[in-house]
């Protein structure tokens, strides 16, 4: 197999010839550990990972710049945004501050020229090869993007008309652009929205049910029926809202946070049926831990979670400036030892 039909079989819950390999984003500093001019599509060949993530944040060109020295930018939809020496930046300043901003504010055009990064690269070098995949937001992100956290949370207690009415906005808008993308090319979206903490989701269930969930099985629903996979991530601890977001319809979830409580071998038991597993060797591990310790854990998530398939490995998130460069190329090495198909038990990695 090669990279694009290891990850495909996985995410149909099969087995591949080995455990694929993929992240959803990868630091500068882990990326110059290779060599000071290493792009990070270059990256992506030299250690093997199984996929190429675009990241609609990190990689899609389209930055308003307000002030270049202090890295402030305004992306499409207004939102102010600081770059950081992480690979993501920060939101500081939300457009819809007022009912009178709701009602005045316009959409983004999906079809803008300026909105693709450098996906059109990494087609012309890694489609057939490796499997293409596109992150961003959907519903939940882009509407605290625009309103803010506090305010968004505050809206579905005050003013839950306003809320629905964003959430459908951002619905809309993906709906297009999900379609170009893969009209474009791309095979994979993964929908980055997250919503929980460390001891459970930032809204109530019955609140995520409500002001979510709908427009988020609308944007799953157009995925598919456009004829690409769909992977659902989130942080946090989502074992209260879990079996809905499975029930959207998505093919993976994942990476999830092992030290949020999210145990990837549970949550194959418990769904592993209806999706592939993502994930999931814990990030405070790789920025701290020796690489003896990542070589064991990446074993010990190969001999619980592998085993069948519908499994692709990586970190717990993405890897940060923090990871220790050493300790990622040692899982994706592991992973590429220890993860031949068949795995049947433990035994069989620690032999």
């Amino acid at each position: 197999m090669n990279s694009r039909e290891r990850i495909f079989t996985a995410l149909e819950r099969k087995e591949p010839d080995r455990v694929p390999l993929m992240e959803l984003g990868i630091d500068q500093r882990t990326i110059s550990f290779m060599s000071k001019n290493c792009s990070y599509l270059d990256f992506i060949e030299r250690v093997g990972l199984d996929a190429v993530v675009i990241s609609e944040v990190r990689d899609a060109g389209n930055l308003g710049w307000i002030d270049k020295k202090k890295k402030i930018f305004r992306d499409k939809w207004g939102t102010i945004w600081r770059l950081t020496t992480e690979s993501f930046p920060f939101p500081i300043e939300s457009p819809i501050k007022s009912e009178e901003h709701l009602k005045a504010y316009s959409l983004p055009d999906p079809y803008a020229l300026d909105t693709l990064g450098i996906l059109p690269e990494a087609i012309k070098r890694f489609k057939g090869e490796k499997a293409i995949a596109w992150l961003g937001p959907a519903d939940f992100n882009i509407s605290w993007y625009l309103r803010g956290m506090d305010n968004l949370l505050m809206d579905y207690v005050l003013r839950p008309r306003s809320a629905k009415k964003i959430a459908n906005m951002c619905m809309e808008y993906y709906v297009e652009f999900h379609k170009r993308l893969i009209e474009e090319g791309v095979e994979i979206i993964i929908l980055g929205d997250d919503y929980a903490y460390k001891n459970g989701p930032l809204m109530s269930p019955g609140q995520f049910k409500e002001f979510i969930l709908p427009f988020l099985k609308k944007i799953v629903a157009n995925i598919k029926k456009q004829g690409a996979y769909c992977i659902k991530h989130t942080d946090g601890n989502i074992w209260k809202i879990i079996d809905w977001i499975v029930d959207t319809g998505i093919d993976g979830i994942g990476p999830l946070e092992p030290g949020a409580g999210m145990d990837l071998h549970k949550v194959k038991e418990k769904n592993g049926n209806k999706v592939c597993v993502i994930g999931n060797i814990d990030v405070n591990l790789l920025s701290r831990a020796p690489v003896e310790r990542i070589i064991n854990e990446t074993k010990r998530i190969i001999a619980r979670v592998s085993p069948s398939g519908g499994h692709i490995m990586s970190s717990g998130n993405s890897i940060s400036s923090s990871v220790k460069p050493e300790n990622f190329l040692a899982m994706i090495e592991t992973t590429k030892k220890y993860g031949t198909y068949p795995i049947k038990n433990i035994e069989n990695i620690y032999e």
